[in-house]
């Protein structure tokens, strides 16, 4: 896609970005015969953010995945993990190492920053006003995404009353990699996330050219995310509904340009739907739950209506269980994680719930399962006596929706946090292990060589 020149100059900056992971400072140190290429270019600050790879793809955090109730290990394949994998299975601390969730999280932040700091040496001028723009707003985005999904995996659930006492993530604002690492406050953390997508939707599109840059809408959806996290409803439901009000299509199950064929297809989904409003998958480091290897839930399995084409479009029968297909990157090997109307019509529809707004959180659900729903059999939409009904009947439909999404494990968190009581639970053979709200292991252990390099402390 880009030029030779960019190429290069990406992989310099990626070969730094790896020394901050790695500790080859002493490398850095040594004079080279050769020029080094630094990007220094508005078009070179691009290709780094345009590189795919390094920014999207296998990216966001896996282990609070593995640590979720939606997915269970047949015994024969958990007796075929290792020591590490079937320790993590039974939420049991593992010292892991390099390679992980935060380093390639870290990663894309690195690059971010790296821009953002040669984003100032630039100026710019009204034939590139626009540019800089995306980049500024891009970098911030991506920062952001990655900030939150750590914290998320590796910090207490947010409260108002305690989270300026508990510790986060590390919030890297600098490329330079001899400043120390000091673990934020959780406060700090969401703050810090708030305050730059805000900023972020100030710079870019509304829509993005390519589902996997950053958009105005993409903020949006980032916004309502971390707000619903942290249980600020008034603000979840503003944020999700400013990205709506962009972009709110919606595939039907039934029959779309953006199925394969329909949901009976081994992949019945196209990559870059017309739901997806920015595009991201897990990173598969430490994984307990491939496609390949987990099954799904069987009580939640049993729970999708026979009508309900979500039942075809995203599972499959892996005898005598159910295995997931249908994820939004349009194969069987990765997890999509990414932001999309879907879910952002579940958001908003839970918050208008919990504003008591009942008619209109039962149309934004009901606008959803119509594209869901047998065409061969009329939908009777969802109704609902009270708003705690419909609220109960939305947070249903979310995690029957939202599959393997990288949200499942926050959702416990906050739900459990207004006294949800969802408790884990694994079956190993005779042996039954139990995961209790709002326990110490909801903050995921950090890696223990991050721990040991920078000294910052681990979670109990």
């Amino acid at each position: 896609m880009y030029s030779s020149l960019h190429t290069i100059r990406i992989f310099l900056v990626m070969f730094f970005a790896l020394c901050i992971f790695t500790g080859c400072k002493k490398f850095l140190d040594l004079k080279t015969d050769t020029a080094v290429v630094v990007p220094e270019s508005l078009s070179d600050l691009q290709a780094l953010l345009d590189n795919s790879t390094k920014m999207n793809l296998q990216r966001t955090p896996n282990y609070s995945e593995s640590s979720c109730d939606d997915y269970f290990l047949p015994e024969a394949t958990y007796n075929g993990f290792d020591d590490e994998r079937q320790r993590i299975y039974r939420w049991q601390p593992v010292p892991y190492n390099f390679q992980n969730d935060w380093s390639v999280a870290y990663e894309p932040v690195y690059i971010a920053n790296f821009c953002l700091e040669q984003l100032n040496k630039i100026t710019y001028s009204n034939s590139t006003l626009s540019q800089w723009n995306n980049i500024k707003g891009s970098a911030l985005f991506y920062r952001s995404y990655y900030f939150l999904g750590l914290t998320w995996s590796h910090a207490k659930a947010y409260d108002k009353d305690s989270s300026f006492l508990h510790p986060g993530i590390v919030l890297r604002l600098s490329s330079d990699f001899n400043l120390p690492s000091v673990r934020a406050t959780v406060q700090d953390c969401y703050d810090r996330i708030i305050i730059d997508t805000k900023e972020a939707a100030n710079y870019l599109p509304g829509l993005p050219a390519h589902a996997m840059r950053p958009s105005k809408a993409a903020a949006y959806g980032l916004l309502a995310r971390a707000y619903l996290s942290m249980r600020l409803y008034d603000s979840a439901f503003k944020y999700a509904d400013l990205c709506l009000q962009i972009k709110n299509s919606l595939i039907d199950y039934n029959a779309d340009s953006d199925l394969n064929s329909s949901v009976n297809a081994s992949t019945p989904f196209k990559r870059f739907n017309k739901e997806t409003i920015f595009y991201s998958e897990m990173s598969s480091t430490y994984t307990t739950q491939s496609i390949s290897r987990a099954r799904v839930d069987t009580i939640l399995f049993s729970s999708y209506n026979e009508n309900d084409l979500r039942k075809k479009a995203f599972y499959r029968l892996v005898s005598p269980y159910y295995q997931f297909k249908g994820s939004y990157t349009g194969n069987n090997n990765q997890y999509f994680t990414g932001i999309t109307t879907a879910e952002m019509f579940l958001v908003r529809a839970e918050c208008y719930a919990r504003q008591l707004n009942t008619t209109p959180a039962l149309a934004d659900l009901n606008s959803l399962m119509q594209k869901r729903w047998s065409a061969s059999v009329p939908y009777t939409a969802f109704t609902a006596n009270t708003p705690a009904d419909a609220l109960q009947k939305i947070l249903t439909e979310r995690r029957k929706e939202l599959y393997m999404r990288g949200l499942r494990w926050i959702d416990i968190k906050r739900l459990n946090k207004e006294n949800a009581n969802i408790i884990l639970q694994r079956k190993i053979g005779s042996n039954y292990y139990t995961l209790y709200p709002n326990t110490g292991f909801y903050a995921l252990p950090l890696p223990a060589d991050i721990v040991q390099l920078t000294g910052i402390p681990q979670n109990n």
